[in-house]
């Protein structure tokens, strides 16, 4: 047997033990003391980076501040209300003197680039928590205190005292100056909630473009910095801890060793969190500065080894160097994708839509205003497909609650969002106490809010919103300050049993397209059916659906029978299922495939009160035979069956399917030969 050498890492004892031969004083000086020189003669070196390093675009911070200032002039008149001015110099502030001028612009470029593209962008998280993101074009949400403006003469009120929660629901006003319909916003979410008390948090923009558009803005960050300064962000998987066991089990069975389960345990312990393998994250873009290295942060490869991939990716996951470089989390999502749709359908601009709309609200409270009864479309609400607010955990919200205000429904949003904040906490206030939905804590800014409102230090009241919305409960410090300004005890209770809670910006961002779907059902209800099939739809069942609403309802009815044994894509099937029995119900139509008029993936409408679906609707049939399909179509009309099925690329059980459900009557099997062809 071969005798390899001891090649370890030697402690000190076995370093001494192996110099032995030189004699005990000789050993302890080499192993001991001449190690201890060498490395007080080493100067500190610093293998990772310690600070956030940015790139630099000249100019950065005049450029935010002359476009936020612009944009605050254009809506807010020449001379500014003293609330608008003084949240813009201070955000400013804080944005500059920390350099975080940049990572605003950047995503101002990323968001106006989309919007010129005709996609619109909506925005995640708490960006929406800055007015300077909002006066630049980031977000939607307007953090300010709900007020009115005028858009003629800029004439403005603003509400600051906590009465009204949401700018979106102030009446309708003429302005008291010059007659002009008053324009109405404002959230009321502190800025504390983006950057920290002291304004100096590394803000995290992160913003949901549409699934179609995702490639172009992650390609666009090339343009803006060049191929060498951007990177995906790596992700690396781990072994999980019952893959570890049951590679024990494997590795205990192949060797016969009949271990104790303590023992397979052990070793599992062992084997779990080990790396696996490597990936991407699915919108974080890594931006390395200018005038630095991807070297000076990370080494860099190809996710999962791919090497035609078109990015390379970090080596080092971005929770390992999230300190020290920017991402820009640039995700896809199927809500911007959705509105795109409804304007391409109605040419509607969907920022036009109003968020007031009584009819709107009546969706949220019953199914009258679709003109169908809870009992044909199985549901208590009118939202079934509306996000947000579509699913049975949030429909049931909306029957205990009953909301009639946009503030009303941020509330619901954050509630649904959160852990413990409505199960066993707010529900219960207002189903036994009684509250009122306003009243209770439904987002993490409400916090602060409420806090301030009652009279708290705003660093108080910002630090038990913090400590609240990551379920570390109330010191007794803060409960005595919360007693002293007359803090109920109910809303103490409340706060110690909240575990994570959604900020109000995000709320704000989600229901505001929420809304604008909700338009469109109300008021267009095909253009919404084509819009949620063609976009939000992946799983059909196209006989029972084309069928009309009794062999829709009978697969729903057999899919609720299963209980917990349905499947995951029986499930998925199930939503879909019940918005096609609503549309029936509502007295449209839905056709199966048209050999001559479907569209690849989209469903099209024929009519005011038909839609005809895709050849991707049927089961089995893909993305790329759907395409070939149409494209062979569009050559030339398919002669026979045998023609579709070459020229289009369609296998033989496609066929049949197609055949069986009357896709395909009046083509012959085969091509017909004619007596000239000989």
């Amino acid at each position: 047997i071969k005798n390899f050498p001891e090649a370890h890492f030697r402690s000190t004892e076995e370093m001494l033990h192996d110099f032995a031969f030189l004699g005990e004083e000789k050993a302890f000086e080499i192993v001991v003391e001449n190690s201890n020189a060498i490395a007080d003669n080493i100067e500190f070196v610093e293998p990772l980076k310690d600070k956030l390093y940015t790139p630099t675009i000249e100019g950065a911070e005049q450029e935010l501040t002359d476009m936020s200032f612009e944009k605050a002039h254009e809506i807010y008149g020449k001379e500014l209300p003293e609330i608008v001015e003084a949240r813009l110099d201070k955000e400013l502030k804080s944005i500059i003197s920390n350099g975080f001028s940049v990572i605003y612009l950047i995503s101002q470029k990323l968001v106006k680039k989309s919007n010129d593209d005709g996609y619109i962008v909506g925005s995640r998280g708490s960006v929406g928590s800055s007015f300077v993101a909002t006066m630049s074009g980031i977000t939607e949400v307007n953090p300010l205190a709900p007020h009115y403006v005028c858009p003629n003469c800029h004439y403005s009120h603003f509400f600051t005292d906590g009465s009204v929660g949401s700018g979106f629901d102030l009446p309708d006003k003429p302005c008291p100056e010059c007659g002009t319909n008053l324009d109405k916003d404002g959230q009321d979410i502190p800025f504390e909630t983006f950057l920290g008390f002291k304004g100096d948090k590394v803000p995290d923009i992160d913003l949901n473009f549409s699934g179609e558009y995702q490639a172009r803005a992650h390609a666009y960050t090339k343009v803006l910095f060049g191929d060498d300064h951007v990177f995906r962000a790596g992700t690396i998987g781990t072994v999980a801890d019952k893959t570890a066991f049951g590679y024990v089990l494997g590795y205990d069975q192949d060797k016969n060793l009949n271990l104790r389960k303590t023992e397979k345990e052990f070793l599992a312990k062992g084997a779990t969190g080990v790396k696996r393998t490597t990936g991407q994250h699915p919108g974080g873009i890594i931006v390395i500065p200018e005038n630095m290295d991807v070297y000076d942060f990370t080494p860099i490869q190809f996710p999962a080894d791919d090497v035609e991939s078109e990015w390379k990716t970090t080596h080092f996951d971005f929770h390992s160097i999230h300190d020290n470089v920017l991402k820009l989390d640039i995700l896809g999502h199927d809500d911007p994708t959705m509105i795109r749709k409804l304007q391409d359908l109605s040419g509607i601009n969907p920022t036009e839509i109003p968020t007031d709309d009584p009819e709107v609200y009546e969706l949220f409270n019953g199914t009258e205003v679709l003109g169908v009864t809870k009992e044909q479309i199985y549901s208590n609400t009118g939202t079934l497909g509306i996000p947000e607010f579509g699913t049975r955990f949030t429909r049931q919200m909306l029957e205990a609650t009953k909301p009639s205000t946009f503030a009303e429904l941020l509330q619901i949003s954050g509630l649904s969002h959160g852990t413990d904040v409505w199960l066993g906490n707010a529900e219960v206030l207002v189903r036994e106490k009684g509250l009122p939905l306003s009243e209770v804590i439904g987002c993490r800014d409400d916090i602060m809010v409420y806090l301030i409102h009652r009279g708290l230090p705003e660093s108080d009241a910002f630090q038990i919103m913090e400590k609240v919305r990551k379920g570390k409960g109330l010191s007794d410090e803060h409960k005595a300050i919360m007693r002293e300004y007359d803090v109920p005890e109910w809303y103490m209770d409340s706060c110690e049993k909240i575990k994570y809670m959604f900020p109000k910006a995000h709320a704000a961002a989600y229901v505001l397209n929420a809304m604008r779907v909700a338009w469109f059902k109300v008021k267009h209800p095909i253009w919404y059916y084509c819009a949620y099939l063609s976009v939000r739809a992946s799983d059909f069942d196209l006989v029972s659906m084309s069928n009309g609403k009794e062999s829709t309802k009978d697969k729903i009815n057999e899919i609720n029978a299963k209980g917990m044994e349905a499947s995951t894509k029986e499930k998925q099937l199930l939503t879909v299922l019940e918005i096609v029995n609503e549309m029936w119900e509502r007295g449209f139509t839905l056709k199966m495939v048209d050999i001559n008029k479907s569209h690849a993936t989209e469903f099209i409408i024929e009519d005011d009160n038909t839609l005809i679906a895709p050849f991707r609707a049927i089961d089995g049939l893909g993305t790329n035979v759907a395409k070939s399909i149409v494209a062979a179509r569009e050559e030339s009309p398919f002669l026979s069956k045998e023609d579709l099925q070459t020229r289009g690329k369609v296998s033989k059980s496609l066929i049949e399917y197609m055949t069986e459900n009357h896709v395909l009557d009046g083509l012959p099997d085969q091509n017909q030969l004619s007596l000239f062809d000989f």
